[in-house]
């Protein structure tokens, strides 16, 4: 991996990961353009665990709050993250392999993205039809959770999913985005935790560094810096994206970049 394309996933990642556009979908999407191999999987962590440090700058009030009693958030945000917790574990490799290894992964992740862009435009379409607005309860948050364990797909946006779901059940707009963005925060440190332990012990970390070499540390640093950074106005900007529900420009980016996947697939330029 070369620093140019360190910094270029890492600006790629902090702005997507919290645009309704899926950042796993895009990162595999450029690393198969890169032809990164080596370290993918590892780094990909690092840049998640940079936007980690964006949530916690913007919700750092909203984080504290979730200790205080009665705890009804921090219940609401145990179950959320099961069935992310259980597809993550279940078909962590699985995941991993189909990002990596897949031959077809171009048309996967078409099929991907497709589906968030639709998922998007109906939201937008109900949003601005409906009146009444609920406040965050079980009947809102059980749907986000679910959401959140299907977009460990690459190409099913994991802010956009559960935004959409959350808002599709009722809920009001500002609630669920503040409350999807909680929803990140598990999930991150899990993957992370999970991620790191299982490298350690098969070697794969170390493997990858000695297969890198020197640079290798310079590009993790980068790609963490750069994704906190632009994942902070990433963060911003979607809070104010939400409040007017106007989802239909990323459905279309979405589309377009579904069709670029098909080219470059039937194109053979995904190595």
């Amino acid at each position: 991996m070369a620093i140019w394309q360190a910094i270029v996933l890492g600006l790629v990642q902090g702005l997507t990961e919290f645009l309704p556009v899926s950042s796993s979908g895009h990162l595999v999407f450029l690393q198969r353009i890169f032809g990164v191999e080596q370290g993918g999987l590892f780094f990909n962590i690092i840049l998640h665990l940079g936007t980690l440090v964006a949530v916690c700058a913007v919700f750092w009030k909203d984080i504290l709050e979730l200790f205080k009693k009665p705890f009804k958030t921090l219940g609401f945000l145990v179950v959320a993250s099961i069935p992310a917790a259980i597809v993550g574990l279940l078909l962590d490799d699985v995941i991993d392999d189909m990002g990596q290894n897949f031959a077809y992964i171009g048309i996967i992740l078409a099929v991907f993205f497709l589906i968030t862009a639709s998922v998007l435009f109906v939201t937008e379409w109900v949003v601005k039809r409906r009146q009444n607005e609920l406040p965050l309860c079980w009947r809102t948050v059980i749907p986000m959770g679910l959401a959140q364990a299907i977009a460990v797909l690459p190409g099913i946006s994991r802010s956009g999913s559960t935004i959409c779901a959350g808002t599709l059940a009722g809920a009001k707009s500002e609630d669920v985005a503040k409350f999807s963005f909680l929803m990140s925060i598990p999930v991150i440190l899990g993957s992370f935790a999970v991620s790191l332990l299982k490298g350690l012990i098969k070697g794969e970390i170390q493997q990858d560094f000695a297969a890198n070499g020197a640079t290798y540390g310079w590009c993790i640093a980068l790609g963490f810096v750069i994704s906190a950074v632009v994942g902070l106005f990433a963060v911003k900007f979607m809070l104010k994206i939400i409040k007017k529900a106007n989802y239909k420009w990323f459905s279309l980016y979405l589309v377009l970049l579904a069709v670029a996947c098909i080219v470059l697939q039937c194109c053979g330029l995904f190595s």
